[in-house]
């Protein structure tokens, strides 16, 4: 007991070592700027990452987005104002992508705004079915917890080649249809096809994420409600929608902002299952910033900042609405 007392004493000592060290320091800093301006102090190393990585990229994106040539140093590329989002935005007909100067540009955003929604409706509908379902008394339940999050452990880059080697030409899916009698599909070659699995790849790969969110919000319901329900017999249906869903509501909002946010900067997953194709079937904003910027040649460094940053305004816009939204509810 006593060497064990002796070992605990050491052990703290050695882990307050560092704070007896910063002592002294901190009390010399207290005298110098004051009480109250102790919290800049500790406040201060968080700043910093926060203006060197984030605030410092948006302005140097600006900068190039106002800014021409293939160049990258910042010296060698001449001021050119709005030229690269009147680039982006020169066309005769908003809705022929071919009559745009930029027309790839026009292909993907109207890929995006098929996409996104189609795919935040399944994810959250798909995650609160998961979630209501892991939330009852199952056997092996937290099994299944399990296995609903395990995909979002995995690396996008690994979800997609999975995907990828079941979904070709003589992959698991066509081995099964050739067992069952049926012709093997050519899945990622059809517009509609290599679309439709772009969508479900992408759900099954982060869904997990959104079904935890919505297990937690489903368990902070407190069981009284339901019980009183039980006793007034109303039905699983009737308790869902005039019970769970008004009081998931807030995490609901989460979960949708979350989702959306996500889906508009979908690119490791059809990046690497789809390339984009067939065509630009499936290229989305993201994978056009990523084209025009650093995959093509010349790089249109330019372009591709202008772009990205007309994303943000929309995704700034649309989270800035939902939050109004959300406030707006609460306080009606």
């Amino acid at each position: 007991m006593a060497t064990r007392a002796r070992l605990a004493t050491v052990a703290g000592g050695i882990i307050l070592l560092p704070a007896r060290l910063a002592e002294p320091l901190m009390t010399g800093l207290q005298k110098i700027l004051g009480i109250r301006r102790m919290p800049w102090v500790f406040l201060l190393p968080n700043l910093l990452a926060v203006l060197f990585f984030s605030l410092l990229p948006v302005a140097i994106n600006i900068f190039y987005s106002i800014t021409g040539s293939d160049r990258l140093y910042p010296s060698e590329r001449p001021f050119i104002g709005s030229g690269n989002y009147e680039t982006l935005f020169d066309c005769t007909n908003y809705l022929d992508a071919s009559t745009c100067s930029s027309d790839l540009f026009w292909r993907a955003l109207r890929n995006s705004l098929v996409f996104v929604p189609i795919q935040v409706i399944c994810m959250i509908g798909v995650a609160l079915l998961a979630a209501v379902c892991l939330n009852r008394e199952i056997r092996g339940r937290g099994f299944f917890r399990a296995v609903f999050f395990f995909p979002v452990m995995l690396s996008p880059v690994v979800v997609a080649l999975t995907w990828q080697w079941i979904l070709q030409r003589n992959g698991a899916l066509n081995g099964i249809l050739t067992w069952l009698g049926l012709s093997p599909v050519n899945w990622l070659v059809f517009p509609n096809t290599a679309f439709f699995w772009s969508v479900f790849v992408t759900v099954w790969a982060h869904m997990g994420f959104y079904t935890i969110i919505l297990l937690a919000g489903l368990q902070s319901i407190p069981r009284d409600v339901y019980e009183a329900a039980k006793m007034d017999s109303a039905t699983n249906w009737r308790v869902f929608t005039r019970i769970t869903l008004p009081l998931l509501k807030p995490v609901l909002l989460v979960v949708f902002v979350l989702c959306v946010i996500r889906s508009v900067q979908t690119f490791d997953e059809l990046y690497v299952l789809t390339g984009g194709g067939p065509g630009s079937a499936t290229m989305l904003i993201v994978q056009y910033i990523y084209e025009v910027g650093f995959a093509v040649q010349p790089r249109n460094f330019g372009l591709a900042a202008a772009a990205s940053l007309l994303l943000g305004v929309v995704l700034l816009i649309f989270t800035g609405l939902q939050l109004r939204l959300s406030r707006n509810s609460q306080h009606g």
